[in-house]
């Protein structure tokens, strides 16, 4: 097979699949068509309508779009059809009903951004911080009837240094899921659209990475100090992670942790509680302080620590 007989279908939405998308064009590989989500009302009132960054990205360079509100919806199984490719890709999109993966000759493979069969899921990077994992990665594997489990191609590993955010892995990854999907289409061409791919062990899926929400995103204090460092940089700059500052009145406001320090120092007090020394702020944990370095209050903008501390002289008076 040669690069040229490749008849592309590209399918992401964030800015996570952009890089994948950009370095198929740069490479000249034919992109036949882009699917993405459909355009998300933003502004106060949702009345301004907001494209996805892979639907910027394909229509400044010409490539066609598709938005389909649901995957089988006859006319767009209609149209994808009609795009005529071989090969489908995916990065960081949704479900796909067996209809959409499996029309292609050569199949349908997705960039998962973990070193499958552990963190099958939506969110496998925030929660590989969270875990504290040391090494995380990027997969390629064809799609099948269950989310994440199909026939691995490629995989290629990626170190989280211990002090590095979710926003540290999430560029790395985009970068090497780039790289990882150029070499699939290598394999697949030099092996006739037939590339060698291995089943998963299933027994190796000791993680799952399930979509995030609020109430997931919520510090835990009677952790290990380890653990809420680890929860905290896992979902730092977003989500964020977040709890509810109190005064002894119990009135409560929501506050964003985005940046901690370990001490090392031993507490006794009950977790949650706050305090104050030498402008740093930190809290107990079930067995050491852990320092609060950056922070957001409920209306206000992120600051360090001092200046927060600035609005709160007895902030000691305060809990989590």
């Amino acid at each position: 097979m040669k690069k040229e007989d490749l008849r592309i279908v590209f399918m992401g939405t964030p800015e996570f699949a952009v890089e994948t998308l950009k370095a198929l064009v740069e490479n000249h590989y034919h992109v036949v068509g882009v699917v993405t989500q459909p355009d998300k009302p933003v502004g106060r009132h949702g009345s301004v309508l907001q494209a996805p960054p892979v639907k910027q990205y394909a229509l400044e360079h010409g490539l066609p779009v598709l938005q389909p509100e649901k995957m089988k919806d006859p006319l767009f199984v209609e149209q994808l059809r009609a795009w005529d490719a071989n090969l489908q890709v995916v990065v960081a999109f949704r479900m796909l009903p067996e209809v959409v993966w499996a029309m292609p000759a050569y199949g349908t493979f997705n960039v998962h951004a973990a070193l499958l069969p552990d963190y099958r899921g939506a969110a496998p990077i925030n929660w590989a911080v969270i875990n504290g994992e040391t090494q995380t990665g990027v997969t390629t594997f064809f799609l099948d009837h269950q989310i994440d489990t199909g026939r691995i191609i490629r995989q290629k590993p990626f170190d989280i240094p211990d002090t590095a955010d979710v926003e540290y892995v999430y560029d790395g990854l985009m970068h090497l899921g780039a790289e990882i999907c150029l070499e699939t289409l290598e394999d697949i061409i030099a092996a006739d659209g037939q590339p060698e791919a291995m089943p998963q062990d299933d027994s190796k899926a000791v993680h799952q990475a399930p979509k995030l929400f609020k109430e997931n995103c919520e510090i835990a204090w009677n952790q290990p100090a380890k653990c809420v460092y680890d929860f905290v940089r896992g979902l730092s700059p977003f989500p964020g992670a977040w709890t509810t500052l109190q005064n002894g009145k119990g009135q409560g406001t929501v506050l964003k942790i985005f940046r901690t320090t370990k001490t090392g120092q031993p507490t006794d007090a009950a977790p949650g509680t706050l305090k104050a020394e030498k402008k740093h702020l930190y809290v107990a944990c079930a067995d050491h302080w852990l320092q609060i370095d950056e922070l957001q209050l409920a209306g206000k903008k992120r600051m360090d620590a001092a200046a927060f501390m600035n609005g709160f002289p007895d902030i000691d008076k305060y809990s989590v």
